[in-house]
């Protein structure tokens, strides 16, 4: 499915000013950057509107700051270090965004220049897109570009303001995101195996759904499974759960079987009495869980029949682990399922969220064909949801 926005290469920007929104949401200890792959993401939009000729503007939130003004622990000056010592480019960073300094920052910028305004966050009103923000920012630039799909779900000053504004496109990241994350539900190559798995089926009901009329195997795992266990009639122990979500669930299993959707879920399980590594751990059949027991991983037996369905498939997506993988005791479901797709000769998409994070861990990242840098976003896109971020960019 092509892109319907203009992007970066249908404008000319030589010689303008470009406000760039990127996603520098990046993990920070110490004041360093962690993992770097968002700042990564970045570069060949920038590397591209450098070559063309155009003085370049960054600007992205990171973390959760209060709104009331600069906070040390989510400056994103260590993000515009990481960019500079990347590209090698001379990166100058402003510790403001909205007021005299960042203005006059913007105003000198040159053909070629790179600068990095302060976290946009800083300001409580860029979350609720105030008109206010979304002029201010508009008003360093010619042309705004979005890159940062991560955020593009997201109807913010800084992610959809600026269009009102100024001719707003896409950046190289977003294209891709978009285009990869579309097409694999408009033609997969089949069978199209979808996993999903994370703590809730409440956050994912509407990805769930619309993976059940595409998918040809839909494998569920994490805390999620355990609300379908109780649609089946099982003692889920002290597991995680959701009672209110119950009757959803077992409508899901219905329309599954009614689509000619085979819907996987576990049928055995790692558990223990609480989240402490040292407790006692037993692996227990799905409808043989203790009640004073909780399910933290996917046990052996399913091990072995999630990965056979991959071996099998010739597109996998996959969002969500299959237990509390950060802990190495419950991690071994999540890290067979990640080396199965690692293995396999399919098309593979990770969707972003805790999935990246697990594919990092476990030193796969090479191994897959696509992972997306955003979560949230890339969620509502597979839900068949318009991104306000997108549709506030010029039709091409």
């Amino acid at each position: 499915m092509a892109f319907t926005k203009k992007t970066v290469r249908d404008i000319d920007v030589a010689g303008k000013k470009v406000l760039m929104r990127v996603d520098f949401n990046v993990p920070l200890k110490d004041g360093v950057v962690t993992d770097d792959t968002r700042v990564r993401a970045a570069i060949p939009t920038i590397q591209y509107l450098k070559e063309q000729g155009a003085g370049i503007i960054l600007i992205s939130h990171l973390g959760r700051p209060a709104g009331t003004g600069f906070e040390p622990a989510f400056t994103l000056r260590p993000a515009a270090e990481k960019l500079a010592e990347l590209t090698g480019y001379d990166v100058k960073f402003i510790e403001d965004t909205y007021g005299d300094e960042a203005a006059a920052a913007c105003a000198a910028v040159k053909p070629g220049d790179i600068l990095v305004l302060e976290n946009v966050r800083f300001l409580k009103a860029e979350k609720k897109n105030d008109p206010a923000v979304a002029e201010k920012l508009a008003s360093y630039a010619d042309i705004f570009v979005l890159d940062a799909f991560g955020t593009a779900h997201r109807a913010q000053g800084s992610v959809v303001g600026p269009a009102a504004y100024i001719p707003a496109v896409a950046g190289f990241l977003l294209e891709k995101e978009v285009d990869t994350l579309t097409s694999i539900f408009a033609e997969p190559e089949r069978p199209f195996v979808a996993i999903v798995g994370g703590s809730k089926v409440s956050s994912k009901i509407g990805v769930l759904d619309h993976l059940i009329d595409s998918a040809d195997t839909l494998i569920i795992g994490g805390g999620m499974a355990y609300t379908f266990f109780l649609a089946k009639g099982y003692s889920v122990g002290t597991s995680l759960q959701e009672p209110d979500w119950i009757e959803a669930a077992g409508k899901m299993l219905e329309k599954a079987e009614a689509k000619g959707c085979k819907i996987l879920l576990p049928i055995d399980n790692v558990v223990t009495d609480d989240f402490a590594e040292n407790n006692v751990i037993e692996t227990v059949d799905s409808d043989k869980i203790p009640d004073d027991r909780m399910g933290m991983d996917i046990g052996p037996k399913t091990v072995e029949l999630y990965c056979d369905a991959v071996k099998g498939a010739k597109t996998v997506f996959w969002n969500g682990p299959m237990g509390v993988f950060e802990k190495d005791a419950f991690a071994k479901g999540t890290e067979a399922v990640a080396r199965a797709i690692a293995d396999s000769d399919c098309t593979s998409i990770i969707g972003g969220g805790d999935s990246v994070a697990a594919i990092n861990k476990f030193g796969l990242a090479d191994k897959m064909s696509w992972i997306s840098t955003g979560g949230g976003a890339s969620m509502e896109l597979v839900e068949g949801k318009a991104l306000p971020g997108v549709e506030a960019l010029l039709d091409a």
